[in-house]
């Protein structure tokens, strides 16, 4: 007996997969991972499944910080499945697989990141290649937004220019991150640990992290400094004639 063809469709989180459940009235066959029905699939990531690999693995000598590795500009990019969430990228990996699934809708948040999670996942599961690759893009999760989104989706392609735009963002920020913060810790680290009596000492650098660090430092030292001023304030009054009959 011929199976019958299915959609696959994967979101960002469970609580979201859960709202398109209930858009396509799928409610029963809930499995470890995911809902299934007789034209649907459902499953969900747990927010990011895949990460960029660690400079130990690209070479053990990376495991030490020192100066004569720094630069770390990698030819090649290497990404691996996080550990913690190993299990549903499995789930989500045999389910893109499956010899039955025609359309694969890509699912995640509307936006940069959204599209990153999923793009990783895309890269490292391998989906089946006689399946066509949708994207949903929505505004809300109200049923008619998503029942809209899943009609109108469009070719995942199409988001590709956002796709490349995730990734290099990506690795900006892990190139920042990497090389300054070992660079710093291995110049200042030990000045560092002294001040605050530790044996040792690590500076994270971070493209977000560092700018808001800096905030946070500024605004604490104005409160600091603060130093109290008089001030006056005009208080008005309404005066009432007093007639006495």
């Amino acid at each position: 007996m011929m199976k019958l063809s299915k959609k696959l469709l994967i979101t960002e989180k469970p609580s979201v997969a859960m709202e398109f459940a209930k858009a396509l009235k799928i409610t029963t066959n809930r499995k470890n991972g995911y809902l299934e029905s007789d034209n649907w699939i459902i499953t969900w990531c747990v927010g990011h499944l895949v990460t960029m690999s660690y400079p130990d693995k690209y070479d053990e000598k990376m495991k030490f910080w020192r100066l004569d590795t720094l630069p770390f500009i990698p030819s090649e990019w290497k990404y691996e499945i996080i550990p913690q969430v190993a299990n549903q990228f499995e789930i989500v990996k045999k389910l893109m697989q499956r010899e039955d699934i025609e359309v694969i809708y890509n699912a995640g948040d509307s936006g940069r990141e959204g599209e990153y999670i999923q793009r990783l996942v895309f890269m490292m599961a391998k989906p089946n290649p006689n399946a066509k690759m949708k994207r949903v893009w929505i505004d809300s999760q109200t049923e008619e937004e998503i029942l809209r989104g899943i009609k109108e989706a469009k070719d995942l392609a199409e988001y590709n220019s956002l796709s490349d735009s995730a990734y290099l963002r990506a690795k900006e920020d892990y190139l920042i991150g990497i090389n300054f913060s070992r660079l710093l810790s291995i110049i200042y680290g030990r000045n560092l640990a002294n001040k605050i009596n530790e044996e040792r000492a690590s500076i994270s650098v971070g493209r977000v992290m560092t700018c808001v660090l800096g905030m946070v430092v500024s605004r604490e030292r104005e409160i600091k400094s603060f130093v109290k001023t008089k001030y006056y304030k005009i208080i008005r009054r309404i005066w009432k004639r007093r007639i006495n009959f």
